[in-house]
């Protein structure tokens, strides 16, 4: 009898696993909604902007940039693109859900870096008020190679070249 108790359990359990319904986008079905303008929506970023402060050349540093759907559909992060080799860019990947929030993350290699860095993500979304978003990150960084130049005065320049 407890066999066939745990049989009809077990097979009770993958029946309703399989007839259960997952309303999550599929990554295809995610891509044509974030290029369908009826299946735009909005976004708030909470942070567009952000100052990491000082730092010693070479430390890497991981910032997030927070945004809200403020919109009525499923809002979709296409694409994060960093302005320079040295930062790498993430995103939430799925589909962000009316009211709830996403993260776009900037991890950032100090290396060969000094003085006052200002960089960009530009990020890409299905949204009304704007396709495109660009986030900024600045700081200082301390200990790197020099920014110096030796310049030539241009006289200096032309008297070598007669020579």
């Amino acid at each position: 009898m407890k066999k066939i108790l745990l049989i009809i359990f077990a097979f009770t359990l993958i029946a309703g696993f399989i007839s259960c319904k997952n309303n999550d986008l599929k990554p295809k079905d995610a891509m044509k909604s974030a290029f369908d303008t009826a299946n735009f929506t909005t976004v708030k970023w909470m942070d567009s902007s952000k100052d990491f402060g000082t730092i010693q050349n070479g430390e890497k540093i991981k910032l997030e940039f927070k945004c809200t759907n403020t919109g009525n559909k499923n809002l979709i992060i296409t694409s994060a693109r960093p302005g320079c080799g040295c930062t790498i860019a993430d995103y939430t990947h799925s589909p962000i859900a009316p009211g709830q929030q996403g993260v776009v993350t900037a991890s950032f290699n100090s290396k060969n870096f000094s003085g006052t860095v200002h960089k960009s993500i530009i990020v890409n979304t299905n949204t009304k008020n704007g396709t495109e978003h660009i986030l900024y990150f600045t700081g200082n960084i301390k200990g790197g190679p020099a920014n110096d130049k030796v310049m030539v005065p241009h006289k200096e320049v032309r008297e070598e070249k007669r020579n």
